[in-house]
């Protein structure tokens, strides 16, 4: 046994590590948390200061065996879990667990899995920080109490299985906002006017300021062109400069990875996670843009080595939080001269992001002119503008430039503009007004949700990710693509022709990978702004934030700010438990032309519906709302066409096929085997409403192949059955609707798995 134990995080980084370190060092993995609040009360003493009662999680407690003997055997033990105060709490449980004297511990902590860095941590260690352990304590504790106290208030008020969530809450009730927003938004049409011009037969573009209002008057000024003189006004060069962005903090590779990779922000987490316990990156939950000195010199001497030295501009960068505390420097690679790294094409497409953003970072700003041309019409009083950019010194374009969420095309091209001086005479070779349709505020991707809630100071860089995972998880939320609405726009162009109209016919408000609230999402939205309103306050949300900043530097005890936020917040739970109505977002929204009866939508049992007859009705009708449609905008006519479903497609074999609609969308089923819907070019009928009796019996095999080759045994005991089924790298029990996860040793030897197992395991 090794005369030193160090125990980290991640089983990934134990061999990295333990190269660097060398035969005198073993490392050993906690997986993770090790320990969490237990489930009985809470968990929390609540008349003893919050006191928690913490245990061993059940899948841990082998690998905490292990822990504790190696820590027996070893003459010192290194605590190196994470930096953040999640790694804290973490090492902190560890010690415990581990029975070590928490005071005469090493702690230490690196940003890097460097062997400069493991020897700079090794020799100047620490010992566990009890102010930011009690900050990440704080926050569990309270979290545990919003869960645990308003989880039931919903499941009373609307239905069961829902949850809130302290930071989770507030993020759908983002998404909720905007979706307001974009309901009252009315869009108006105006003309944008795009005019091909030439001077001396070179061609270049222009357009007005602002689009034209009306069609007529748009249709006015094309008419006027037709009988004036284009002359020009003025012309403007102006210097152009534009500079790098910051090096990478978790949050902006969040959305630059989705932007340029087309990941999304879990995918971006998992896979820097990769490259930072392989030693190719820093540590990847940071809000900070700092660059080490040593990072900067040697990006520097890269740029000045493989560009020259006019390329190179070292800066440094000072970010936007106040409290900067979950890393002290950005995501930045451990050695710049190496140009790929990762095990595989994802880990390898993310390196060179971070490594060329950061080189960018510390190169010479791109210089160049700004050109604007005015364009006067002598028979109009509106201006043709003629704008380019020439970009003379590229410097940091050359390697990296910043996406952008604008929909609009940001990408700098080359001047086309011809030589222009006041007075020239323009000639217009074609001048197109076209209808558009204003588009309503953006809905949020995952990576703009993740803008938004730094902005608005809500979660830290280690949230951003597990959070817009739950909302989806919980069904509040889903992110899907939206077709967009085909709508007819009009068409004037003017040419050597004369004036032209027509209509042509474009899809208008395509979503691509937005995120939407849920009817659930809605109305649970609803009832906690109506009921508990600072919960879900945005600003309350950033100034809990702030104090557990606060308690992690030691201006405040953590028991008294749970004082200050408990007292007042149960007393509120137990008055809304027992005055606040049920909420369903019941909706009239006409009546049956058949039976006469009124139709409802409304939340149900499981999920969104539309009824016929009203609740004291004994023949009433539901059916599921088909996907895209929501209980507080589905109208007469498309909740009558959810009645016809299910749709009996044909018989096979003695049995019944159909197609319908369920919680997780459109699908078709034969006896007890269901086959999700799912439109694509491919298969446009891919539809309940369109889906043929061949094609469903085509998916309905496909699906029972899949469940065949998943399958390593079943079992039954008294009408239940009991199956042991693999999916990826895991094999889980299924009873009913429950799937639990099995331990990856048992995966093996899952087909000898007896029946008395699969019932204790259930139980």
């Amino acid at each position: 046994m090794s005369k030193n134990l160090v125990i980290v995080e991640s089983p990934a980084k134990c061999k990295t590590i333990q190269k660097y370190l060398g035969k005198d060092y073993e490392v050993m993995a906690s997986y993770g948390h090790i320990s969490d609040l237990v489930k009985k009360n809470m968990g929390i003493d609540i008349e003893n200061d919050f006191k928690p009662t913490y245990e061993i999680s059940a899948d841990k407690k082998k690998n905490v065996s292990a822990l504790r003997k190696a820590a027996k055997a070893a003459d010192k033990v290194w605590i190196a879990t994470d930096e953040d105060r999640e790694g804290e709490a973490i090492g902190w449980h560890v010690a415990n667990a581990l029975k070590l004297d928490i005071d005469k511990t090493a702690r230490i902590t690196f940003h890097e899995i460097t062997k400069p860095a493991l020897e700079a941590a090794i020799q100047n260690p620490r010992f566990l920080d009890t102010n930011l352990i009690n900050a990440q304590q704080a926050r569990r504790i309270l979290d545990r109490l919003v869960w645990f106290e308003l989880s039931p208030v919903l499941w009373k008020k609307i239905k069961g299985w829902l949850s809130a969530g302290r930071v989770q809450s507030v993020a759908v009730r983002l998404i909720v906002d905007r979706e307001r927003e974009i309901q009252k938004f009315i869009a108006k049409r105006p003309f944008k006017i795009d005019a091909e011009l030439l001077k001396d037969k070179a061609n270049f573009k222009a357009s007005t300021a602002q689009k034209i209002k009306e069609q007529e008057k748009a249709h006015d000024f094309l008419k006027a062109i037709e009988t004036s003189e284009l002359t020009v006004e003025k012309v403007e060069d102006k210097p152009l400069k534009k500079r790098p962005s910051a090096p990478f903090t978790t949050s902006t590779l969040q959305q630059e990875a989705s932007r340029k990779i087309g990941s999304s922000v879990a995918q971006t987490m998992r896979v820097a996670q990769k490259l930072y316990e392989a030693g190719h990156i820093t540590y990847m939950r940071t809000d900070s843009v700092n660059l080490s000195k040593t990072a900067q010199n040697q990006a520097t001497k890269l740029i000045t080595e493989k560009w020259g030295a006019e390329y190179s501009n070292p800066t440094f960068y000072k970010g936007k939080s106040a409290n900067a505390q979950e890393a002290h420097e950005c995501i930045r690679p451990t050695d710049f001269f190496k140009m790929s790294a990762g095990a595989d094409a994802q880990q390898k497409r993310l390196y060179e992001l971070i490594r060329k953003r950061t080189l960018a970072s510390q190169m010479s700003p791109a210089t160049g002119t700004k050109t604007k041309a005015s364009i006067l019409v002598s028979n109009h009083k509106t201006k043709l503008i003629a704008e380019w950019e020439t970009i003379t010194f590229p410097w940091f374009i050359t390697l990296y430039q910043e996406s952008s969420d604008d929909e609009q095309d940001t990408t700098i091209t080359k001047n086309l503009l011809p030589a222009l001086s006041k007075w020239d005479v323009i000639h217009y070779k074609n001048i197109t007004a076209t209808e558009t349709v204003d588009r309503h505020p953006p809905r949020y991707t995952e990576a703009s949700l993740v803008k938004q809630l730094e902005k608005e100071w809500i979660g830290r860089p280690s949230t951003y990710a597990p959070t817009i995972n739950t909302v989806q998880r919980r069904w509040y939320v889903v992110l899907e693509d939206r077709p967009g609405t085909p709508t007819d726009l009009t068409v004037i162009s003017l040419s050597s022709k004369g004036l032209k109209e027509e209509t042509i016919s474009k899809n208008v408000w395509a979503e691509k990978r937005k995120l939407f609230p849920t009817d659930i999402g809605l109305v649970v939205t609803d009832f906690l702004v109506q009921n508990f309103p600072k919960i879900v306050d945005y600003s309350f949300t950033a100034n809990v934030e702030e104090e557990f900043d606060n308690i992690a530097h030691g201006k405040i005890e953590w028991t008294a700010m749970l004082h200050k936020f408990y007292k007042p917040f149960h007393s509120q739970v137990t008055t809304i438990d027992e005055t606040a109505e049920r909420a369903s977002g019941e909706r009239a929204i006409g009546t049956d032309p058949v039976s006469g009866k009124p139709i409802i939508a409304r939340i149900g049992r499981y999920w969104p519906l539309v009824q016929i007859g009203d609740s004291e009705d004994e023949d009433k009708k539901f059916a599921s709302i088909r996907g895209g449609k929501s209980i507080e905008t589905i109208t007469l006519e498309e909740a009558l066409e959810c009645f016809k479903l299910p749709r009996h497609l044909g018989d096979h074999e003695g049995k019944k096929v159909t197609a319908s609609l369920g919680r997780f969308g459109p699908y078709v089923k034969r006896d007890s085997t269901f086959a999700s819907l799912k439109k694509t070019e491919e298969f446009p009928d891919d539809d309940p409403y369109e889906v043929t009796f061949e094609r469903a019996l085509v998916l309905i095999k496909e699906k029972q192949k899949k469940d065949k080759e998943k399958m390593i045994n079943q079992r039954e005991h008294e009408w239940k059955k009991y199956s042991i089924q693999k999916w990826r790298r895991w094999a889980f029990l299924k009873v009913g609707r429950k799937n639990i996860k099995l331990p990856k040793e048992r995966k093996e030897k899952a087909a000898e798995i007896t029946l008395e197992q699969c019932i204790k395991w259930a139980e």
